[in-house]
């Protein structure tokens, strides 16, 4: 565990070369299998999982139920992480937990209840407990902050002594309401023109990054930049633009970074997405970052003005990132293909 810390501590952002070409590091990275998104719940079938499933589901990991013939529906998904767990279980668990009511909020649920489940875990052992004792703490905590029930009050526990070196792993389920006649806001861009806005802090971030790990090879980095105050405020946010029908899609910025979420709403409708860099941030943390408390979203050009004025008076940070495109994909006014480029052939 200390020479684990000791790494991450040691690693730095400006160890690493700001990429010369981005496109290069897209194609390196659509072979991830870690980037491809499959509805487990809504859209199982036999087929093989193929870069093609990016993006394919409308509600993208979570899965969706009609409870009754009113309008009311239940949407439940399943989140795992492995990250830094032996350094760090508290946090690791809040921002799982973060990461899985960031999903249900974009498009209209509210989470309620979680369960977690602690893998290949000796709770004989001092850093068993050392794991599980954060991981509790940090469960209760996130479950206070976004006013979750937790079942049962417990972690289940499993450890299989013979099956090696596994790294602990904390899975969480986690199940929310939708009411009726609330819209569900989906993650797909709608049509060509939309504006496309990034809610929450950019910043200078790559740590525990698709990008980082499959990319460079560094596995041991710091947790991504997470606030949990941040994401209370975020999804707050969110829940009123959905309510105000200011919005026609959102997203949170998942694994992949932006760029990867850019992608995964623009192939459900064929579209395509024209985006500026920010100035202040590397480009290889704007496209492939992964920090925490952001979500994308789409505005249609006539609820522009009234998403702006609603987002200064909640004083939430927001940028304008671009515009959905016809098709075209262009980062910083250079071109990157069309989207049927991303899908086909990788």
């Amino acid at each position: 565990m200390s020479d684990t810390i000791q790494t991450e501590q040691e690693f730095s952002i400006d160890s690493i070369p700001e990429p010369e070409n981005v496109e290069e590091v897209i194609f390196s990275l659509m072979v991830n299998p870690n980037l491809s998104t499959i509805n487990y719940f809504n859209d199982f079938n036999e087929l093989n999982i193929s870069p093609e499933a990016v993006g394919a589901s409308d509600t993208d990991e979570t899965g969706v139920f009609d409870l009754d013939d009113q309008g009311t529906k239940m949407a439940i998904s399943t989140h795992a992480f492995h990250h830094h767990l032996e350094s760090d279980p508290q946090k690791a668990t809040e921002i799982l937990i973060s990461r899985a009511a960031r999903k249900m909020r974009c498009f209209g649920a509210t989470p309620t209840v979680i369960s977690a489940f602690l893998y290949h875990i000796n709770i004989a052992d001092p850093n068993g407990q050392f794991i599980a004792s954060g991981a509790k703490k940090g469960m209760e905590n996130a479950a206070k902050r976004f006013n979750l029930k937790i079942s049962d009050k417990k972690i289940r526990f499993d450890h299989f002594s013979e099956h090696g070196p596994v790294p602990p792993t904390i899975i969480i389920s986690m199940m929310g309401v939708i009411e009726k006649n609330t819209e569900i806001i989906t993650h797909s861009f709608k049509r060509k023109g939309n504006h496309i806005f990034m809610i929450g802090n950019m910043t200078d971030d790559i740590n525990s990054s698709e990008y980082l790990e499959f990319y460079h090879g560094i596995s041991e980095s710091p947790l991504p930049a997470f606030n949990i105050n941040d994401e209370v405020k975020i999804q707050a946010c969110i829940k009123d633009l959905i309510a105000g029908k200011l919005i026609e899609s959102a997203s949170p910025i998942g694994k992949g970074g932006l760029f990867f979420t850019l992608l995964r709403a623009a192939i459900p409708n064929e579209l395509g997405f024209d985006v500026t860099s920010s100035a202040e941030t590397r480009i290889d943390s704007f496209m492939f970052g992964e920090a925490m408390g952001r979500i994308l979203v789409g505005v249609h050009p006539d609820k522009e003005d009234d998403f702006v004025d609603a987002m200064t008076d909640m004083k939430i940070p927001f940028f304008t990132l671009g515009h959905v495109t016809k098709g075209e994909i262009r980062v910083d006014d250079e071109s990157l293909g069309f989207i049927d480029k991303m899908t086909a052939g990788v």
